[in-house]
């Protein structure tokens, strides 16, 4: 038997509800598939809340985080690689949805359900735009507020636009409007 850990956990989680197609997996079918108790998730996870965030943050890391690839030879520039980095992030969600619109649909639902789930969700690229711009800033506001900038980019409402002949083009618009802020 496995050690139980908490990314073993989440793995578990996701892979159900992958299967499942269903967001509503319980904490009983997911101790059931580790082959312990419901209480001993709670040796893990605080709550419920706690897991479902983690499987979520999982998700995003990999599938999106995880997909961003600078070219090596990064613009010296911090504002070059900011605008580099959002594009690559903005084609990552994009791919992201592509390659898995059911998995995409679901981690959306349930953070669209938990509001406050996307600042942890996004701490990491947050803390990245930060970082790159020596910012200073712990509670990211600037790093959120170029991220928001490009919303229609990453939002999943707006996905049924990502594929439009102009994506490219309304991107570089929005990064003019901010540069010189940045």
């Amino acid at each position: 038997m496995s050690r139980i850990t908490q990314e073993l956990i989440v793995t578990t989680a996701e892979a159900l509800i992958e299967r499942t197609e269903k967001s509503e997996v319980t904490l009983s079918q997911i101790a059931d598939e580790l082959h312990i108790t419901h209480a001993a998730l709670y040796k893990h996870f605080k709550n419920k809340q706690q897991l479902w965030t983690a499987v979520a943050k999982s998700w995003f890391e990999r599938m999106i985080s995880e997909q961003i690839i600078l070219d090596p030879i990064d613009p010296a520039d911090p504002t070059e690689r900011l605008h580099d980095w959002l594009w690559a992030f903005a084609n990552a969600k994009k791919r992201a949805y592509r390659e898995n619109p059911k998995m995409f649909a679901l981690n959306t639902q349930y953070v669209d359900d938990h509001p406050l789930v996307l600042k942890e969700v996004l701490h990491n690229a947050y803390r990245f735009v930060d970082d790159l711009m020596d910012y200073g800033d712990p509670g990211f506001e600037r790093a959120e507020a170029i991220l928001s900038a490009f919303a229609v980019f990453t939002l999943p409402s707006f996905k049924d636009t990502w594929n439009l002949p102009d994506y490219e083009e309304r991107f570089e618009r929005i990064w003019r409007l901010i540069e010189k802020g940045v």
